[in-house]
């Protein structure tokens, strides 16, 4: 089971490190490539197809501004793609979170949160855990040591 993260800038490396954290947690390998749909299209098409027959089975695309990265990815694979939304520019990354929303059909991409690459690596987890039995087992126990910790925590006010 294999991902790929991808963004744009090195700027945005903070923000999709989050990404990393979880696919890692998880066991699932992942390579990191910064590319630009807008600087090397050409680049990013032929990594996006070599990333594929290489047996790639999610993308996890961060993108600011227009954020066409994520759609540019879906355009060149079948392989499901998820795209987070980078806060940069004057509207803290409401043009991003919209423009992965209204990627054109039909060449989806899902979207998460503004700023939430964990978000997306856990879809990812889920994605991949339909193929992948013992990835949802440990996405499973992941999730009731989550509803355990939470049912018997306390609150001192």
């Amino acid at each position: 089971m294999k991902a790929a993260i991808i963004f744009g800038s090195i700027s945005d490396r903070p923000i999709m490190k989050k990404a990393a954290d979880v696919l890692r947690k998880f066991g699932v390998e992942f390579s990191t490539h910064i590319l630009s749909a807008h600087r090397v299209p050409d680049l990013l098409k032929e990594t996006v197809l070599s990333l594929e027959k290489d047996g790639v089975e999610v993308f996890i695309a961060g993108a600011g501004l227009s954020a066409a990265l994520p759609g540019a990815i879906a355009s060149a694979t079948t392989v499901p793609v998820i795209g987070v939304p980078i806060a940069s520019g004057s509207l803290g990354g409401l043009d991003a979170l919209l423009a992965i929303a209204q990627t054109p059909r039909p060449i989806p991409a899902a979207t998460v949160g503004i700023d939430n690459a964990a978000n997306a690596a856990y879809l990812a987890v889920e994605i991949l855990a339909v193929k992948y039995p013992k990835l949802k087992e440990k996405l499973q126990q992941f999730r009731e040591a989550m509803r355990t910790g939470l049912e018997n925590s306390t609150i001192v006010l």
